[in-house]
């Protein structure tokens, strides 16, 4: 039975897990959009919309819970200096998944994940 069970572990213990949904969300406010697992860009999803919606008050508090999140300076400042503001109006949603097909090597299918225009 899977009650209670409302995230994937992507086969890596907490703290690797935490670090690498980090990256992928400090690559996708610095680029706009990556290339990914499908699997990844849902939990991925999940992470950068949260702290979206902390920088959308851009308060000094909510600045330092991101950066615990997300230890990536330049993305920091382009997150709440670019991002946060373009999404002002918008109460959610503001990532696209699409998907691409299978990756060559293992065939495991792959999306882009983007930040909504």
């Amino acid at each position: 039975m899977r009650h209670r069970m409302n995230l994937r572990r992507l086969g890596r213990y907490g703290s690797h897990r935490r670090a690498m949904l980090g990256n992928l969300a400090a690559s996708l406010f610095v680029e706009g959009s990556i290339t990914t697992t499908v699997t990844r860009a849902k939990e991925l999803r999940r992470v950068a919309e949260r702290l979206i919606t902390k920088a959308k008050s851009g308060t000094l508090a909510d600045r330092r819970l991101v950066i615990a999140r997300m230890p990536h300076k330049a993305a920091v400042i382009s997150l709440f200096d670019n991002i946060a503001p373009r999404f002002a109006d918008r109460n959610g949603g503001y990532t696209r998944i699409v998907k691409l097909g299978s990756r060559v090597g293992d065939a495991a299918p792959m999306a882009v994940i983007q930040l909504v225009e």
